[in-house]
């Protein structure tokens, strides 16, 4: 099935990371990239693979950004294979795809992920499973929080193999993105709540704290040492971050304007 397939990409100043994903694509006769105006060597490097056609587009929005990517870049194939720049696929799940079906009564698959910091991979992580192999004109794409939802039209099947998230990106653009991450994310939890994890993320600081521990004892991330515990404070930090604009959100109208409490002083 792999020759019915074109994988696409958005990038953002990836020098980190393009190499290794692209390296795992020698497969494809066709990438697609949509670029937001990288200015690290991203565009450059790009430049010298045969096999991919780089579009630029200014990033509103993650949705935007993909019905762009899918729509309007001229895909031949009747399968694209979304990812981000920091995924690399498995040898086993590269094997799993090509002895797929591409006739099959089936519109999309999910695929788990390994999680990886700077190649010290992990026991697990909070990262879920994601449906990254799609039919064209089965799906729609709409804005999610910070990130983006894919609503599949027809059946969608779990595949075995997995891929590996691993970034390799400094903490300073990642600790820069999160600012525009929760914004987002807060947004979306402060009209809908309906789990109990999005109210627990409104009592600050109960999520930070929570996720911290979780993620070091509930998924065993002690055992990874110090790859473990950047893993761990990197959820904490997320977290808060959000509980800092709830923070915020509560305590900026009560204050008039020109007007400092005495406690603040």
């Amino acid at each position: 099935m792999l020759h019915d397939i074109t994988p696409v990409l958005l990038t953002y100043n990836e020098v980190p990371n393009i190499g290794r994903t692209m390296s795992r694509l020698s497969w494809a006769k066709d990438i697609i990239v949509v670029d937001s105006g990288s200015t690290d060597g991203t565009l450059a490097m790009l430049a010298d693979m045969p096999n991919v056609r780089v579009f630029s587009r200014r990033f509103d929005t993650h949705a935007e950004q993909w019905r762009y990517a899918v729509t309007q870049t001229a895909i031949a194939t009747p399968w694209i294979l979304r990812l981000d720049a920091d995924y690399q696929l498995t040898d086993a799940l590269i094997d799993e795809i090509r002895r797929l079906d591409p006739a099959a009564p089936v519109n999309a698959y999910r695929v788990g992920f390994d999680y990886a910091i700077f190649a010290n991979k992990l026991r697990s992580s909070l990262y879920p499973p994601n449906t990254i192999l799609l039919r064209r004109s089965h799906f729609e794409i709409r804005d999610n929080g910070h990130t983006e939802a894919w609503t599949v039209d027809g059946s969608v099947r779990m595949l075995q193999g997995h891929v590996l998230h691993d970034d390799w990106k400094s903490t300073e653009p990642w600790m820069s993105a999160q600012g525009r991450y929760m914004t987002r994310e807060l947004a979306k939890i402060s009209t809908r709540r309906h789990r109990l994890r999005d109210w627990i993320r409104l009592v600050p600081p109960v999520m930070p704290f929570a996720v911290f521990l979780y993620c070091l004892f509930g998924k065993g991330l002690i055992l990874n040492g110090r790859a473990g515990l950047y893993y761990a404070l990197q959820r904490m930090v997320a977290e808060a971050a959000l509980s800092l604009m709830v923070l915020e959100a509560a305590l900026r109208p009560r204050a008039e304007p020109g007007r400092v409490d005495e406690g603040d002083r």
